[in-house]
């Protein structure tokens, strides 16, 4: 499968904690990486990361290490 063929049949979703404002990132998990896009801009592109890095930042994200 190429990646763009798994863009293509992406299931993109946005939190359960959005908060429909519109401000918000939508994620797929596609084959080889996450995919994380602009809810307002899905058109214009997204980033890839893998599945270590992703999984690294929602763990330090629980751990509140982004809080403000």
């Amino acid at each position: 499968m190429t990646m763009a063929h798994d863009i293509l049949r992406a299931q993109w979703r946005k939190s359960s904690r959005s908060g429909g404002n519109g401000n918000c990132v939508e994620i797929a998990d596609l084959v080889a990486s996450i995919g994380v896009r602009d809810s307002k801009a899905p058109d214009v592109g997204h980033l890839n990361f893998a599945h270590q890095v992703w999984a690294a930042f929602l763990s330090q994200a629980k751990a509140g290490r982004y809080d403000r």
